[in-house]
């Protein structure tokens, strides 16, 4: 194990944030680099609990006691090895995930966690920067195609594993660049998109080949998908945006995050100017108060808007865990994200009753209301607080209330898959849809959720194909499919 008495030795310690005058210049990670005794020391925190509920914490099943440990011993090509075994992109997980493995940290009952994702990432950053991590080439080909529709970290978690295991993989992505929600709703300040096209020339070099601009169903049947390939991993994430429907809706400047976002990342990317929605100069309203309203409040400092709120229907959480919310569950706190830390104000048990526009149909101003939550039966409730109306400037607009599920479309209609009473792809426990040969993972059968669960899906859903076709796997499977979002 790491040092016994590391914790008693060493408080929670995380890397510094660049000053925000100066990050706000420009679109890269926000943290400065963090020297290697501390990350050390960090690691050396870990207690190697006899019953490590950081592991069943992350649904990957991820051996944190062992990474941790090998960290603190210096042995670094054994970290990444042991952290590869369960998680095919620690890189993203590692930046983007809220990690629920610190929130079963054993230490967390009576002080901070270990730092379990920070350590995470400094292992792969290291693999990477040392030449350790290359292609693996599975040592023959079966002769079997599958195709993978979806380019997110379920899409490709899938393909990788189904790569290695020797079958023929064709990535379809219907944008123009592999990576889903992580290319485009990611903003670069959370992480840089170099990590992501390293990973993909590596899974290229494996022999997976990836194509951009195809809609399946649209510029491809599903019946011609069904003759061209053995087995086919449906994995387009559930991206259908909730909207808000009230008076005034229709006015321009009203957004929503991902029409908001790619713009950005297109920027960055090189493939565009200026992005198609500015917040410049603007006072800017955000709806939802989760990480995609954090990445847009982000978003709209560097463009340089001139105010921006960020509006949370539900009450400001505590600073600490409510008694109805006990350790190992996740804590819902109160965060401060590095966005937060470069302005805006947040505004909590808020309604947003309609949208005001000028004399050119353009969004002018929101007319809110405060709210109280209430509990019948059961059933949560907002009821409007009589005399807290209030008026907010605003010229734009971005609506970041998170996801209602998968997209309709002529792909589902073709392929005849059944839903779930909630709108999601059914499959039964062999990760496989009512049609024989189409298997579906990550969001698009589960629902809205984590990039570690994603990535957990794709795995699992993986090992199912591969079993599938050649009647036995040797890939790992961590988990057992759900509808039910969980952290």
């Amino acid at each position: 194990m790491a040092d016994p008495r590391g914790f008693m030795k060493h408080g929670r310690e995380l890397p510094s944030h660049r000053p925000v005058p100066v990050r706000l210049r420009d679109w890269k990670e926000v943290y400065e680099d963090f020297p290697e005794d501390k990350l050390r020391a960090q690691a050396s925190r870990c207690m190697d609990c006899g019953i490590p509920f950081c592991n069943n914490g992350c649904p990957l099943g991820t051996l944190i006691p062992d990474w941790n440990d090998l960290t603190y011993q210096g042995q670094w090509r054994e970290a990444i090895d042991r952290l590869h075994s369960t998680n095919n992109f620690p890189e993203f997980t590692g930046r983007l995930c809220p990690a629920p493995c610190e929130a079963a940290c054993v230490l967390g009952i009576h002080e901070p966690p270990v730092t379990i994702k920070r350590i995470e990432v400094e292992i792969v950053d290291r693999a990477w920067d040392e030449g350790w991590i290359v292609p693996e080439i599975a040592a023959e080909n079966t002769g079997k195609r599958i195709a993978v529709v979806g380019s997110g970290p379920a899409g490709l978690a899938a393909a990788q594993q189904l790569t290695r295991a020797g079958h023929t993989v064709v990535v379809y992505e219907r944008a123009d660049r592999i990576g889903g929600l992580m290319r485009y709703g990611i903003p670069e300040f959370k992480m840089e998109k170099r990590h992501l096209d390293r990973r993909l020339e590596q899974m290229k070099a494996e022999g997976t080949e990836f194509r951009v601009n195809v809609d399946i169903g649209v510029d491809i049947t599903a019946e011609q998908m069904q003759v061209d390939f053995d087995a086919i991993v449906l994995a387009c994430g559930a991206t259908q945006a909730r909207d808000l429907p009230i008076p005034g809706r229709e006015l321009g400047g009203i957004h929503q995050a991902m029409e908001f976002l790619p713009g950005a990342n297109k920027v960055q990317e090189g493939d565009i100017d200026d992005a198609p929605v500015s917040a410049a100069g603007k006072d800017v309203i955000i709806i939802g108060g989760g990480d995609t309203g954090a990445d847009c409040l982000g978003t709209a400092h560097r463009h340089g808007a001139r105010s921006v709120h960020q509006f949370e229907i539900m009450p400001q959480p505590s600073g600490t865990r409510p008694d109805a919310n006990p350790w190992p569950t996740w804590p819902m706190i109160y965060r401060v994200t590095s966005a937060h830390e470069e302005g805006g104000a947040r505004e909590y048990a808020i309604n947003t009753v309609q949208f005001v526009g000028d004399e050119d149909g353009n969004v002018a101003s929101l007319e809110t209301m405060r709210v109280e939550q209430t509990f019948r039966d059961g059933q949560m409730s907002f009821e409007p607080v009589h005399g807290s109306e209030q008026i907010f400037p605003a010229q734009r607009v971005f609506l970041a209330m998170g996801f209602t599920g998968r997209e309709q479309g002529p792909l589902l209609e073709q392929f005849g898959v059944v839903l779930t009473a909630r709108g999601n792809v059914e499959r039964n426990d062999q990760w496989q849809t009512n049609v024989a040969g189409v298997f579906v993972a990550g969001d698009m059968g589960r629902g809205q959720s984590l990039i570690v669960w994603a990535i957990a899906e794709g795995r699992s859903a993986a090992a199912a194909v591969d079993e599938w076709l050649m009647t036995s796997t040797q890939l790992p499977a961590p988990i057992l499919p759900t509808t039910a979002p969980q952290r």
